[in-house]
């Protein structure tokens, strides 16, 4: 029996360059970091040649990969090989779908590593990210881009390029402990109660790309800006970048914001938030906010009907954090 860990994330800056329709032209950049709220794969061995896969409220029993409904353990079973005789479960720290923090590419690329660590096989972080670029973007023509596999994969507060050329590179932005606190403790995220699917305004984003390059490009600088603020240790100008930032994002689809949203945001503001940002698509989801520990109180105060997820940065990506394997039956 295995269990995988792999950590969600917040994107701070570069969020729509990583769409193919954007970096075939020029490249994406984008800074994420993954946090310390995770999804867990469990899988354990069978005595027979079956499938039996536990998820949400559902329950599917089965011969062979390819009869499974769930889209995702089905094609990651595909690609690694394992076909049957498992059991598999899976867990989330939050709402599995529509959280706008990765979790549908966080799942993926915990399942390839529980698969690939069943079969006894160890991959790279990158290997798990492309697989499951494969997966949710090739087979499953899902209109998303490549960052949430990428930072799900590897972990921590990185900085990732993406190159026409489908070759993406991750260089993580180093932080002491003392950072990673200082950091952690300037950000607040509240859930907007509403969860959504977000590929409807990702399609419509993917195909408004050439009318919104420009917005995109200056999307593009304002990543390139939290990363110099990030390595000079200006962490306070991430707030100022995540305020410009959300008002470029709502331009590039109808639905990214809402009345709801809108209010939560002024509130926000006007109680002392520096800067925030819907995470994820937009629409629904979480609202990220940095906001210095003195105002903290007054913005939880503005923002009472909707519930914070208190969270840390996360140094860590995919992880195995249990294998007892056995002889074979």
């Amino acid at each position: 029996m295995l269990i995988s860990q792999t950590p969600l994330r917040i994107s701070l800056a570069g969020g729509g360059t990583d769409l193919r329709a954007f970096y075939k032209d020029s490249d994406g950049f984008v800074v994420s970091t993954s946090i310390d709220k995770y999804l867990y794969v469990l899988i354990k061995e069978r005595f027979d040649d079956k499938i039996y896969l536990n998820y949400a409220a559902r329950k599917e029993i089965v011969d062979d990969i390819s009869e499974i409904q769930h889209e995702l353990v089905r094609e990651a079973g595909i690609i690694t090989g394992l076909r049957n005789g498992f059991e598999l479960a899976t867990f989330a720290d939050i709402p599995s779908e529509g959280s706008g923090l990765g979790s549908s590419s966080s799942l993926t690329v915990g399942l390839l590593n529980g698969m690939h660590t069943f079969l006894g096989r160890q991959v790279t972080h990158d290997q798990l990210a492309e697989e499951a670029c494969i997966i949710e973007i090739e087979v499953l023509k899902k209109p998303i881009g490549k960052q949430d596999q990428y930072i799900a994969a590897h972990g921590g507060l990185s900085a990732i390029t993406f190159h026409g050329s489908e070759r993406v590179t991750t260089e993580r932005l180093e932080l002491s402990d003392s950072d990673r606190h200082y950091l952690s403790g300037h950000f607040m995220l509240f859930f907007t109660n509403i969860t959504r699917q977000a590929s409807s305004i990702l399609t419509e984003q993917r195909e408004k790309t050439g009318d919104n390059r420009s917005s995109l490009q200056a999307i593009h600088a304002l990543g390139k800006q939290i990363e110099i603020a990030v390595r000079a240790k200006r962490f306070d100008e991430i707030g100022e970048v995540l305020h410009e930032n959300w008002i470029l994002k709502k331009q590039l689809a109808s639905g990214i914001t809402n009345p709801q949203i809108d209010d939560m945001y002024t509130k926000a503001m006007a109680a002392g938030a520096v800067g925030g940002k819907v995470a994820g698509a937009g629409g629904g989801g979480f609202l990220l906010l940095y906001v210095k520990p003195e105002h903290q109180a007054k913005v939880r105060e503005a923002l009472k009907d909707y519930r914070q997820m208190p969270f840390m940065l996360d140094d860590f990506g995919a992880t195995i954090t249990f294998n007892q394997r056995r002889y074979r039956w």
